[in-house]
């Protein structure tokens, strides 16, 4: 029987999780901070006693079916933040469990939400905590998307995988269903943890040769490669690295515009080079579209402010623009220390409506960025031309293969739908906030920033910042859920309540 109980994978991520608790402990004690140490060393002691109970419990049970890791996925992002919201809770006194808990849930789905404007309010080994859960909660992702999401055909591979996909793509797709996602787990993370805590170590010793505290050089090199923009100073605009470490940052970025990047070939789809993979050509003409935009907006608006114009201030504009729109496309949302002369280059004061389309449309699939999903807004791109063309040439015949054309038939319409899901939970989510007393704007914005698992969106998106400090306790918990609809997908939480699913 196929229950919503706790599975030997829903273990194992409970025992990271508390083995983790280690690292804050040690950094606590190395920084004389006694207090925080003792609270994360004691929580990993009982947690992982804990698990070891559970896991002697449960050690003869076998599950065999991908279904069951999508409910132990679903229980990692709704259960494990009670266990990782206790050393937090300990660790602040002023910081109820509710605020705990909201934290964690905002950390482990990549989202970077905060309660606290102000980083001193949490000790430093808090915000290697929370760093440290978006980067575990990014790693889930990218081993889970390639072996639990893809044989079921959802999180963006359902473009590709639909009925009358490639033969290759759906035998991939029979197979992930039959064999034992264990031994997916095992050969697609062998593969890519040690890849990704490569890029991670490189990232981190990049920018800290960049002038970054290694400190800081590391939780944000955690925060890039999990897309979540936790910062344990306010973000990379207080970051002494300056442009260097802003440029070595957007070359980073790309593991979250293409699985291709970094997964090229372990599922058994990926055959394209990057420079070919279509999401990764989206991201690159959208990001060049809108900078353009925002830089030539200058010569039509703002260009009679002779102040503005020099060719530093130009220089300062073209760069906040290239890397701000990069860091929301992947929902990462960290602001670049140029964006405020972008503004001011562009005549625009608060372009954060940009911003909110860029992080709705959101990263690659089975990448740790949330959003709609390149790979969906590419399915709708070719059928509205194809469209278009058949208005021009009626009898006029799609070209570029099967492949394309399963994009632009099949490939559209399941994108569509998931389109429409993601717009209708935005207006849900609003809904629910709205009768918890938050004004129309601001739940439109934290709506956004939640399902796009953009939590920074807050700050910068609105006339004037948004704090989650400010809002009720019931929208904390709305937005909480939203987090987790977000970072799993409706398509995921449909699938789980679909009998059909259940009897395959």
């Amino acid at each position: 029987m196929h229950s919503l109980s706790l599975r030997p994978f829903f273990v194992l991520l409970m025992g990271i999780g508390a083995l983790a608790m280690v690292a804050p402990a040690i950094h606590a004690l190395s920084i004389e901070d006694h207090e925080v140490a003792r609270a994360f060393f004691y929580a990993a002691l009982l947690f992982m006693v804990l698990t070891l109970f559970i896991g002697l419990a449960t050690a003869n049970y076998k599950n065999t079916l991908a279904r069951g890791y999508l409910v132990s996925l679903l229980a990692a992002f709704l259960v494990l933040p009670l266990m990782l919201a206790v050393p937090m809770y300990e660790s602040v006194p002023s910081m109820s469990f509710l605020e705990a808990w909201f934290e964690s849930v905002s950390s482990i789905t990549t989202t970077g939400a905060t309660l606290y404007d102000s980083p001193r309010e949490l000790p430093p080994s808090v915000h290697l905590w929370r760093a440290l859960m978006g980067w575990l909660g990014g790693l889930l992702i990218w081993v889970s998307a390639i072996a639990i999401l893809a044989p079921l055909n959802i999180g963006g591979f359902e473009v590709r995988a639909t009925r009358g996909g490639s033969a290759s793509e759906k035998t991939f797709a029979q197979i992930g269903r039959v064999t034992d996602p264990s031994e997916r787990l095992v050969r697609y993370g062998s593969k890519l943890i040690p890849f990704y805590a490569a890029l991670t170590a490189l990232l981190w010793f990049s920018l800290t040769m960049s002038g970054e505290v290694s400190f800081v050089a590391l939780c944000h090199a955690m925060s890039v490669m999990a897309t979540s923009g936790i910062s344990p100073v306010g973000g990379i605009i207080f970051s002494p690295a300056g442009f260097l470490g802003e440029f070595i940052i957007v070359l980073f970025f790309v593991f979250a515009l293409s699985r291709v990047a970094f997964s090229r070939g372990v599922s058994g789809q990926e055959v394209s080079p990057l420079y070919k993979d279509n999401e990764f050509r989206l991201a690159l003409s959208l990001i060049g579209v809108l900078v353009a935009i925002l830089f030539l907006r200058h010569g039509v608006v703002a260009f009679e402010d002779g102040s503005n114009n020099g060719l530093g201030n130009a220089a300062r504009a073209l760069w906040g623009a290239l890397f701000t729109i990069t860091s929301f496309l992947t929902t990462t949302g960290f602001e670049s220390a140029d964006w405020t002369a972008t503004r001011n280059w562009s005549g625009l004061g608060t372009p954060g409506l940009m911003l909110v389309g860029l992080s709705l449309i959101g990263g690659g699939v089975a990448t740790t960025a949330g959003g709609i999903k390149l790979l969906r807004v590419y399915a709708l791109w070719k059928h509205g031309q194809r469209e278009i063309e058949r208005l021009v040439l009626p009898s006029s015949v799609g070209g570029a293969g099967a492949g394309a054309r399963q994009i632009r038939r099949q490939g559209a319409q399941i994108a569509w739908i998931f389109f429409m899901l993601f717009t209708i939970s935005i207006a849900a989510v609003m809904v629910l906030l709205a009768l918890t007393g938050v004004q129309f704007e601001t739940a439109m914005v934290l709506s956004v920033a939640a399902l796009s698992t953009t939590g920074p969106l807050a700050a910068i998106a609105a006339e004037t910042p948004i704090s989650y400090a400010g809002i009720p306790d019931g929208a904390k918990i709305i937005l909480a859920f939203a987090m987790v609809l977000g970072r799993l997908e409706a398509l995921a939480i449909i699938a789980l309540l679909n009998p059909e699913f259940w009897r395959r």
